[in-house]
């Protein structure tokens, strides 16, 4: 038995779904620990582009078991869109491959309407959220007042919270926000109809898990954002609204922390960025350019362009330290093939002192610059690596300058999308 957990090192975006998807194949369950539908895996299997947004990326193993932990906030909505996705798409999603935590609280349109207002509110100060609710389902989570999954079982229950909440939120709306209030019956209809198509996926996570623990299953850990989005360890407050460390697969899985065996983090071969916050190494120009083009840099949820730069190591070796990383998967190595010179940050200079590690002050990170170690490039083209002998010398270089710099191994190196291109150095199972 082992229990791998996958993490981001960066903002989001580092290639997690492909990751987690080849690891699915030594696994016997799957489960997502937090966030919710603004997270946006992009797999390629067989040629065949999926995007996964709750459903944790293991789905596409027609053998293996999927769980959403109680630490997300879920739109059923949307969930139920993904499940017939993945039905047109041939995939069997029934309760005995999914299950759904009671306890996951449940994103209303109430979450959504003040997420938009929010941002239209702050104008040009706005966080760059995605819109979706989840940050204000998060706020409710805390402030006790949340929807829950269980709550589905319970329509007198679910509909006096619907009431009550939307009485709240609708002062805060027209009020506060010069926004448009929600009629509540709509409301209630449309989740009392949801409800009954997700009541057969309910089910404890915690008490499933425990049981897996004990038939010595393995269980791969899906995060998903990046450590430095985290809300209270990244670039507050341009951050997500919950915790995608390696610590919160306990919390958000129901799951004690003896039972995490080994903490992959996946490291993009460069940094990008999605919406507005701090970005030391990002570059403006055709190098910028050049690799959003090759590395088709879109936001999966949001289509929004991501900002690109430079890989910076000062945030990754953060990230080593706060999941307590054993590991790296290394992504989008093929993007750097063709550059000449390239570019790691090992540190920041800060009001003329180096620096190693991001500050927490955003404004002192505005004035941190980047200290660079150059590397040549390569121009070989990597797509058919299969072995880290078949990589050139300058990307095996590459490689090894991101371990001896955070200290960490590098067991997994991809070289472009599709499952088959991976250079395997060491199985973290």
């Amino acid at each position: 038995m082992s229990n791998v957990v996958v993490v981001g090192t960066q903002w989001g975006d580092e290639g997690k779904g492909k990751v987690v998807d080849l690891l699915t194949a030594k696994a016997d369950l799957v489960v997502r620990f937090q966030g919710g539908n603004n997270a946006g895996h992009t797999l390629v299997v067989e040629g065949k582009q999926f995007i996964c947004h709750i459903i944790p990326s293991g789905i596409l193993y027609k053998d293996k078991k999927c769980l959403i932990g109680n630490g997300l906030v879920v739109d059923p909505e949307v969930l139920l869109e993904e499940i017939r996705d993945l039905r047109e798409m041939g995939l069997e999603i029934s309760p005995k491959r999914l299950s759904l935590s009671e306890k996951a609280h449940i994103i209303m349109p109430y979450h959504k309407a003040v997420d938009l207002a929010r941002e239209v509110a702050k104008g040009k100060t706005k966080i760059g959220t995605t819109g979706r609710g989840i940050g204000p389902c998060y706020e409710d989570k805390v402030a006790r007042t949340g929807v829950r999954a269980v709550d589905f079982t319970e329509p007198d229950t679910m509909k006096e919270k619907i009431r009550a909440n939307l009485e709240e939120k609708n002062f805060y709306l027209t009020k506060f926000l010069n926004a448009e209030p929600l009629e509540v019956q709509p409301v209630i209809d449309q989740y009392l109809g949801m409800a009954e198509e997700l009541k057969p996926f309910l089910s404890d996570v915690s008490l499933e898990l425990y049981q897996a623990v004990k038939t010595k299953a393995n269980i791969l850990f899906e995060g998903a954002q990046g450590t430095h989005l985290d809300i209270d360890h990244g670039t507050y407050p341009f951050v997500t609204s919950s915790n995608p460390v390696a610590g919160n697969a306990c919390a958000g899985a129901g799951i004690g922390p003896n039972q995490l065996h080994h903490v992959l983090g996946i490291v993009k071969a460069y940094t990008t960025r999605v919406g507005a916050g701090p970005f030391v190494t990002e570059l403006t120009d055709k190098t910028g350019d050049y690799i959003q083009e090759r590395g088709a840099e879109f936001g999966a949820t949001t289509g929004r362009r991501r900002r690109c730069g430079w890989l910076d190591l000062a945030v990754v070796r953060d990230s080593a330290r706060l999941n307590g990383l054993n590991s790296f998967a290394i992504t989008k190595l093929d993007v750097l093939t063709g550059l000449e010179t390239l570019k790691i940050c090992v540190g920041y200079e800060l009001d003329g002192e180096r620096i190693e590690s991001r500050p927490a002050s955003l404004n002192k990170m505005a004035r941190c610059k980047p200290i660079y170690e150059e590397l040549p490039g390569w121009q070989d083209d990597i797509t058919e690596a299969r072995e880290l002998s078949h990589l050139p010398t300058r990307a095996k270089d590459y490689v090894k300058a991101i371990e001896d710099i955070t200290g960490v191994p590098a067991f997994i190196i991809s070289v472009g999308p599709g499952r088959e291109q991976t250079v395997m150095v060491q199985d973290p199972f």
